[in-house]
């Protein structure tokens, strides 16, 4: 899923996406929640900004 790196992404990109890798991967939120922290931000919390880390954050702890 290409994604520019000069936007803040939203919360529900963030449900479309860790749905998707559910669905993909049949694996739970926590796990779902971890691949997409190594695979989607590179490990980095920084990756796309400090707004989309936040809203990945909302989405995958309540």
């Amino acid at each position: 899923m290409p994604v520019n790196n000069g936007g803040n992404l939203s919360k529900e990109y963030f449900k479309s996406y860790l749905n998707l890798i559910m669905v993909a991967n049949m694996c739970t939120m926590e796990e779902a929640k971890e691949y997409m922290f190594e695979q989607f931000f590179k490990g980095n919390k920084d990756t796309f900004g400090e707004y989309s880390y936040y809203q990945f954050l909302q989405v995958t702890e309540g």
